[in-house]
């Protein structure tokens, strides 16, 4: 893989108890056990009298993060990382991979806002700022061994998983391209012989309610079966100040999944898993900061006056709340056989997913109709990838080809009223990728493994475009549907060749360094919401990265104590970025152009401490620093490329993330266990545009939560709080002309602030 273990994820140790003897215990990395509320923590010693809570504290996280025949235990792989299981995730509240946001170092895990549920994902400093369904991620999202081809409807809603892997660091070799920031591995929970079933209901303070279960067991002899159901009704958190709405914001979402497992034969098996989902829900909720954006529709006779709009303030002005309809389908069938040759085994993993959203959206952000937007997605991909993993002496070898194929539609409609325009425009793309990779893990002795490896890539984009703007608009005769012509038609292939080679010592049983060196790519593409003219759709180059770390990890104090650390180096040649820049005519245009090359460096650092048998403290730290070493590009906007250019921020570059946290679990008898958490998260501001003009908010998030399960252990009740302190985070803020709000004048949709709630699981 990409990198080393510098995360410290969830895995057993040992801890000698009063009694002398020893207990096997599940500890979660330094931030995810800082978040659990229930079933983690070293203070959870106790709660091993209640009947279910043992399984979860001898629980070990296991990863797939190097693709072997067998899952493999995380904190021995050298894969930077954290991971979360199933029953961790519960204990978390995790709705969706947004609930994660904050809780490990130099990660943001957030949602656009532009358009729900798109992933706008940032890994040491690489991220994207836009929602152009067209450009490929720095930070790949894989569901069951499915890469998710666009950024577009990833943050849904998630229940009844088997785990999350959250690998930072570029991971092409084993991953492929657009994982240059990392990579998050999603895994449903599969179905097996024993029967289970699981009852969840919970709420919050706003009535943001969710009802899920699920059905696992035996159906033949050689047919396991596993149905999941989850809803969602979001009646809304935030409040209209203009309509009079207190719950703006609101959603539905569903989903269901069917798995199978089918055992073929003593060495083979085939697992199906299918998923089909839906989302209605509001439109964007999002500000105006401008200084003068209460003041403007009274140039329309409305009264606003009572709008507050400051950057601390959760009150919105939106004369059009808008929708958005989501709706998906996806079949993963992996197939797996064993093999006498290295004692391996052969992986097939197919996969298909279609996905369609369209949604209308107030981007001008404030009560009068000055700039919404129509937007319509349609996506549809198919993937396969063999591979072999085996062991040939003292060599294991993970190697194999794969192949995607994605066609994807996207058309925008602006309604620009006080410019006399309502434009449509868009674009169709055919993408198709290959890929053949190997890596081997050599011993060259007890202490010391050499990691070899590499993966050739090829990749070819067809793209029509149709510019939004009134010159080509009105040949082009674009409805939401599609147009009539297309007045950019273009084709490009790229190739790339990813090597890696890495070394691991093992200076004992609990203790290692490491150090590696990589490549990544991230692929070329073209801009399928282009709006002015003064540069083409496309196509960009490919961008280059080129990576060093080097940590170590290591347990003291018979395991009470952890500590992991790293150091990374990574230059990033022609930088692939999407400006983002306010426009008189059309309110805002966006380029996609390679700009510059940059370093981006930094370290991580995460630590636990068992005090006693049940009080347990974490904490975590990381720190990011990045500038441009060369530019190509007019980044700022002003016309000329010189060193104000060369002297901006990198977007989405957070310089500090750190969180510190407790568990405390507390027996209370023969009743059962109350376990109490509180946690807390700092992110520094950074920028979200190229130009720096418009800035990601600073946060300091503060969580907690109690639950107690009985001695039983057949249901879990909490109450949990996120956002404590209320802050104020967004995703995204998109600079506005003066004429739509005055100095500062933006668009910024809004997350979520406090939120209190309940939570009831009960299993059989």
């Amino acid at each position: 893989m990409g990198s080393q273990t510098d995360g410290i994820a969830s895995n057993s140790f040992r801890l000698n108890t009063a009694s002398g003897k020893s207990k096997n215990l599940v500890l979660a990395s330094a931030c995810s056990l800082a978040a659990l509320s229930l079933a983690c923590g070293v203070g959870s010693v106790h709660a091993a009298a209640a009947e279910g809570s043992v399984s979860t504290l001898m629980e070990e996280v296991q990863v797939t993060a190097r693709k072997r025949a067998e899952a493999e235990m995380l904190q021995e792989v050298p894969v930077a990382a954290t991971a979360y299981s199933g029953d961790q995730l519960d204990a978390l509240q995790t709705r969706d991979l947004q609930s994660l946001a904050f809780k490990m170092p130099n990660v943001q895990l957030d949602d656009i806002g532009t358009v729900k549920n798109t992933a706008n994902f940032t890994v040491r400093g690489l991220g994207v700022n836009s929602s152009i369904p067209s450009i490929d991620p720095t930070v790949g999202v894989f569901v069951d061994g499915m890469y998710m081809g666009i950024n577009a409807g990833v943050v849904t809603d998630m229940f009844d998983l088997e785990g999350i892997e959250v690998l930072r660091g570029p991971q092409g070799l084993l991953f492929g391209r657009n994982v240059t920031g990392g990579a998050v591995v999603i895994k449903t929970a599969r179905p097996t012989e024993e029967f289970s079933s699981k009852f969840k209901v919970s709420t919050t303070d706003n009535l943001d309610t969710v009802v899920a279960a699920n059905v696992n067991g035996a159906i033949s002899d050689t047919v396991n079966g596993r149905v999941t159901v989850y809803y969602n009704d979001d009646q809304g958190w935030f409040e209209n100040v203009f309509t009079g709405n207190d719950n703006a914001g609101a959603s539905q979402s569903w989903f269901i999944r069917p798995s199978f497992s089918v055992d073929l034969s003593e060495s083979s098996e085939l697992l199906v898993r299918m998923e089909h989902g839906k989302m209605d829900s509001d439109g964007v909720v999002a500000q105006n900061l401008g200084a003068d954006a209460p003041l403007l529709p009274g140039l329309f006779g409305i009264d606003v006056s009572d709008w507050d709009n400051s950057d601390d303030s959760f009150e919105i002005a939106q004369n059009e709340e808008g929708f958005q309809n989501d709706e998906w389908s996806q079949v993963i069938a992996e197939y797996n056989h064993d093999v006498a040759f290295g004692s391996g085994t052969i992986t097939n993993i197919l996969a298909w997913r279609e996905y369609s959203a369209i949604g209308l959206g107030d981007i001008d952000s404030l009560p009068i109709t000055a700039f919404h937007a129509n937007t319509s997605v349609d996506q549809s991909q198919l993937s396969n990838e063999l591979r072999y993993a085996g062991r040939f002496g003292s060599t294991a070898i993970t190697t194999g080809l794969y192949w995607f194929s994605q066609d994807l539609e996207y058309f925008e409609n602006r309604l620009l009223p006080l410019n006399g325009l309502d434009i449509t425009g868009g674009g169709l793309q055919d993408h198709e990728a290959m890929g053949i990779f190997a890596q081997a893990d050599i011993d060259l002795n007890e202490d010391w493994i050499l990691t070899l490896g590499g993966r050739y890539s090829m990749e070819e984009k067809d793209a029509q475009v149709a510019t939004i703007n009134p010159v080509v608009a009105a040949t082009t005769m674009c409805q939401l549907g599609g147009c009539a012509v297309y007045d950019f038609n273009d084709s490009e292939e790229w190739n790339a060749f990813t090597p890696k080679v890495g070394l691991q010592w093992n200076l004992a049983d609990n203790a290692q360094l490491y150090s590696y060196w990589t490549k990544g790519f991230r692929s070329g593409g073209y801009n399928m919401r282009n709006t002015g003219l003064l540069y083409q759709p496309g196509p960009t180059d490919q961008e280059e990265q080129t990576s060093f770390e080097i940590g170590g990890k290591a347990d003291w104090f018979d395991g009470r104590v952890r500590t992991n650390f790293a150091l990374f180096h990574n230059t990033i040649d022609d930088m692939q970025r999407e400006e983002n820049l306010a426009d008189p005519v059309f309110s805002v245009v966006q380029y996609i152009r390679n700009t510059a090359d940059a370093t981006i460096q930094g370290a991580e650092f995460e630590a636990m401490a068992a005090a006693t048998d049940n009080l347990l403290f974490t904490m975590n730290v990381g720190y990011v620093d990045g500038e441009y070493d060369s530019v190509r590009g007019d980044i700022s906007g002003d016309g000329v490329v010189d060193a104000i250019d060369l002297g901006l921020d990198i977007p989405r570059l957070a310089p500090w993330t750190y969180g510190v946290g407790v568990v405390h679990d507390l027996q209370l008898g023969n009743l059962g266990v109350l376990t109490s958490r509180i946690n807390f998260n700092h992110r520094d501001a950074s920028p979200y545009t190229d130009n720096n003009l418009g800035m990601l908010s600073e946060a300091d998030m503060l969580d907690l939560s109690f639950g107690f399960v009985p001695d039983s252990g057949s249901y879990r009740v909490s109450m949990f709080g996120k956002n404590i302190l209320d802050e104020v985070t967004e995703g995204n803020n998109t600079q506005l002309p003066a004429t739509l709000g005055g100095v500062g004048a933006s668009f910024t949709p809004l997350n979520k602030g406090r939120v209190i709630g309940v939570e009831l699981t009960y299993e059989l």
